[in-house]
């Protein structure tokens, strides 16, 4: 970087940073909380970064961090959004990234609960939970095979908007990955993962997580930093993300009470915040069973809809036919991105009061929201669209042979499915296999097509689908898009 750029180092600064005081103003992190004058001492192991109040000396993990990082700490502490292509990943993470792998690659790690997917937020974007407490020992885990399941979790979602939440607390000198391997880690997420990560919540930092990050902040680009939010207490998860829809591990809600119990500003705040929300569903909570207005559409059964509107064409929803027919507009079907992106919260709620209400809705040319109206009508659905009775079979997709697959897909949707299920699949199938052709403007092959769909065509009946469920309903969802021709009686 050229020497006239350097800023001049301010005295006052160099005397905090000498003396272990990295929270100026300068370097504030981005927090969820008001009551940041209470810094928890949590239990775990900080002796490598902490020492007396300032920074230790450089752990030995750190020995193989690029010069980069050292080179650029008197920077603006940013680099843009393709410095990977400065800081070229390593080779053997590259190779990590493309290999073809399943879960029995990860046997040890299976079934551990380290990564969950707890379904969307309001506006459909996945949420995944990682939890630090779940992590085995490390002695047990090599680090490339933890971060090879990263990614291998993380494929399925990343061509979509989607949410991290990461729970710190049981990270320990037990089970904590090398310092190393954090940056290494960083470089083979590549922009394809970050570019749709929409937040990244640090729930439970300690001094370990906020060190850390200023030793790495002069490698990491602005747009993600600004994603990185620190959650001091679980509450204040509350109004970005439904807690009480969240897999939140035992290890977790004991600590964060411990917390509470020695903060009484936090507490307070929390059961403020527990109140008004009692206090929300008292008033929201109905006195007696009301039934839908006849014109709803959302929340409702195809069967419902059906019986509410007589002039309703080939059993397909009046808002579904008005999304399709919108987004089969030549501009539209080559928007870049379509159905992989979020629209506004607002105006789809708006639309689905006024859809249920039986009103005009616009889509005010966008082509977005009709893609994510069109998602959360098929979310929405008291029953998927597939139904619960085909759930089992559809998850054992991947273990039928090649030679069995035409059969047994054939069975599941021309003889098991009902009628008007079936005709709004083929309905909505059919769309899509338009939407794949315009793949080369629009980026959106039928596989890219089946991992936002799939999980909106079927789920199970208590709504937590496991990770294991996840690739088999995709490739179910992608085997249909790629030979729909076949399936559907024209």
């Amino acid at each position: 970087m050229d020497s006239e750029r350097q800023p001049k180092l301010n005295p006052v600064r160099a005397f905090q940073v000498l003396h272990g005081n990295l929270m100026d103003p300068d370097d504030s992190y981005t927090s969820l909380s008001d009551c940041h004058d209470y810094e928890p001492s949590l239990e775990f192991d900080d002796s490598e970064l902490i020492q007396a109040g300032a920074l230790a000396p450089l752990p030995p993990e750190l020995i193989d961090l690029p010069d980069v990082i050292s080179k650029r700490s008197a920077s603006d502490g940013t680099i843009e959004e393709n410095f990977e292509e400065e800081l070229a990943p390593p080779e053997v993470y590259a190779e990590i990234a493309v290999k073809s792998l399943d879960y029995d690659h990860f046997a040890e790690l299976n079934g551990t609960g380290l990564i969950e997917v707890v379904g969307d937020d309001e506006i459909g974007r996945r949420i995944i939970i990682v939890s630090a407490c779940r992590l085995p020992p490390s002695k047990d885990l090599h680090p490339d095979i933890l971060l090879s399941y990263l990614m291998f979790t993380l494929d399925k979602y990343v061509e979509q908007d989607y949410s991290v939440v990461y729970f710190h607390c049981g990270l320990s000198s037990r089970n904590k990955p090398p310092l190393s391997w954090l940056w290494k880690a960083y470089k083979a997420f590549d922009r394809k993962y970050k570019k749709n990560l929409k937040a990244l919540y640090l729930v439970h930092p300690t001094n370990f997580i906020r060190i850390v990050w200023q030793m790495l902040r002069p490698a990491i680009s602005v747009k993600f930093g600004r994603k990185m939010m620190y959650v001091n207490y679980l509450h204040e998860l509350q109004p970005y993300l439904d807690v009480d829809k969240l897999y939140i591990p035992e290890p977790v809600l004991e600590y964060n009470k411990l917390l509470l119990e020695k903060n009484p500003r936090a507490a307070e705040a929390a059961r403020l915040q527990q109140d008004q929300m009692n206090q929300s569903k008292e008033k929201a909570a109905p006195k007696e069973v009301v039934m839908p207005p006849p014109t709803q559409q959302f929340g409702v059964s195809l069967q419902f809809i059906k019986e509410h509107n007589p002039n309703m064409i080939d059993s397909i929803p009046p808002v579904v036919r008005q999304c399709v027919e919108f987004l089969s507009q030549p501009e539209a079907l080559g928007t870049e991105g379509i159905f992989r992106r979020s629209a506004n919260i607002s105006v789809i709620k708006e639309l689905q009061r006024a859809c249920n209400r039986g009103e005009p809705i616009s889509f005010r040319n966008d082509p977005h929201i009709a893609a994510v109206l069109l998602k959360t009508f098929l979310r929405d659905l008291e029953e998927p669209l597939m139904t619960f009775d085909l759930y089992e079979e559809i998850v054992k997709f991947q273990s039928w042979t090649n030679r069995d697959k035409p059969r047994q897909v054939k069975i599941l949707i021309l003889e098991r499915l009902p009628l008007d299920n079936y005709k709004l699949l083929k309905y909505i199938i059919q769309f899509l296999w338009e939407v794949q052709d315009m793949s080369c403007l629009n980026k959106m092959t039928s596989s890219n097509l089946a991992v936002v769909f799939g999980p909106n065509l079927s789920w199970p009946p208590n709504g937590m689908m496991s990770l294991q469920a996840i690739a088999p309903i995709n490739a179910f969802t992608d085997y249909i898009l790629e030979h729909q021709e076949s399936i559907f009686i024209i």
